[in-house]
Order: C-alpha cells, then sequence, then structure tokens
C-alpha cells in the first residue's frame, strides 16, 4: 500500500509512505523530484503511481508525477496539452492510459477531461461532444473498454451520466430510467465479470443515503451464477 500526500488538520503534505503488510513495515516514499503538497489525486496502474491535479488550500493544480515504487523514484508528467487545474475529479487506468474527467476547478464544476499516456508522456482531450454536464463529487468507473460516469454535483445533486469510449474519443449517455435519486459523494464499482456498475449511497444536501442500484451498460449483459441445491 502506497500512502501520499494528504492533509494533516493544519498542513498539506508532499511525503508518503509503502507499507509492506507481509513484514508490517514502511517504507519512506523519495521526496526528491516530488510533487508539490496537495490532496484529492491519483491513480494506480499495475507498476507505478501517478499523482495528477489537486488542491492545497488555496491553488488547483494541473500536474503532477509518477512514482516507481521498485525505484524509489519520480518522473514528472507534461503538463503540455494537460486539462484544466482541479481538484475533486475522478480518474481511471485503461491499461495504458489515465483518463481524467471533471472535477472542481478555479471557476467552479468541470465538464471536460484528458486521457495521460504515460509511455509517450503526453495528453489527448476527451471529447465534450455528447458529455455529461460540469460536475464534482462524481464517480467513475472502468469497465474495460469504457468509463461510466455518473451523478455528482454542480451547485444541485444530479441524477445523470455519461459512458467514455476512449478508443472512439466519444460518449453515450447513461439511461435515468430506473436510475437512483439525484446524490453527491457515493460510491461505484464495477463488478468485472457480472458486466455490471453498483452504486450504493451518497448525499444529498444534508440528507444521506443508503440504498443500492445495479447498472447493466448497453451491449453487455448480466451475468449470475448459480448453485444447484
Amino acid at each position: 500500500m502506497i500512502v501520499w500526500g494528504g492533509y494533516s488538520g493544519s498542513s498539506y503534505l508532499n511525503s508518503g509512505g509503502i507499507y509492506d503488510p507481509a513484514a508490517n513495515s514502511w517504507t519512506p516514499v523519495t521526496s526528491t523530484g516530488v510533487p508539490s503538497a496537495r490532496n484529492t489525486h491519483t491513480v494506480w496502474t499495475g507498476s507505478a503511481m501517478i499523482v495528477w491535479g489537486g488542491f492545497n488550500g488555496s491553488v488547483n493544480f494541473n500536474d503532477g508525477a509518477i512514482y516507481n515504487p521498485t525505484a524509489n523514484s519520480w518522473t514528472t508528467v507534461t503538463a503540455a496539452g494537460a486539462p484544466s487545474a482541479r481538484r475533486l475529479h475522478t480518474a481511471v487506468w485503461t491499461g495504458s492510459d489515465m483518463v481524467v474527467w471533471g472535477g472542481y476547478g478555479n471557476s467552479g464544476p468541470v465538464g471536460d477531461g484528458g486521457t495521460y499516456d504515460p509511455a509517450a508522456n503526453n495528453w489527448t482531450a476527451v471529447t465534450t461532444t455528447g458529455a455529461p454536464s460540469a460536475r464534482n463529487g462524481h464517480t467513475a468507473v472502468w469497465t474495460g473498454t469504457n468509463m461510466i460516469i455518473w451523478v455528482g454535483f454542480n451547485g444541485s445533486a444530479l441524477n445523470d451520466g455519461g459512458i467514455y469510449n476512449p478508443t472512439a474519443n466519444s460518449w453515450t449517455a447513461v439511461t435515468t430510467t430506473g436510475a437512483p435519486a439525484a446524490r453527491s459523494q457515493h460510491t461505484a464499482v464495477w463488478t468485472g465479470t457480472g458486466n455490471a456498475m453498483i452504486v450504493w449511497g451518497g448525499a444529498v444536501g444534508s440528507s444521506y443515503l443508503g440504498d443500492t442500484f445495479s447498472y447493466t451498460p448497453p451491449g453487455t449483459r448480466t451475468l449470475y451464477l448459480y448453485q444447484r441445491p
């Protein structure tokens, strides 16, 4: 487990550590080449941690770095072509790229994003054609081929979303028929072989929710396993 950055209650941090549960021990993350202090960031690639964007109490960022735990080293993420500065965004790993979308920018919620290729160290804009409206407090799950954005907040709670296909750089609306009530700050996971996104909880204003819904994207079907009596 790699812990990095965050807020201590009095200051923002740009330090961290690697925890080995087998040895029950910690190893410091190097401070050489480390990004500036911040919170609300990061994604795991399978071999490295990408820190991007975030907030330090007064400034939103649109920079970041890649941390390699094997080498205990940082590599700068290019800012050329990167999305605008933001926090409370989402990021998913496709297997080769990081897709960043939404969040809270310098002027409020944003409805754009970018795809970052760490091998080439470059950014490609996510199309805004057909994209969901600007928001933060939303969720993003990766299905293996697409990113699903669901609900969030843009002055009021939302109950819509979109499916982004990075290969085609295109969006498809998520149906609202039978959808959960508007909310933000919920959780969402992709089931994998079940071919469904499960949404649970969240908040609308000061009211907290405890309901659960399952969404199956178009072109897939939910798989169920039954055990014979």
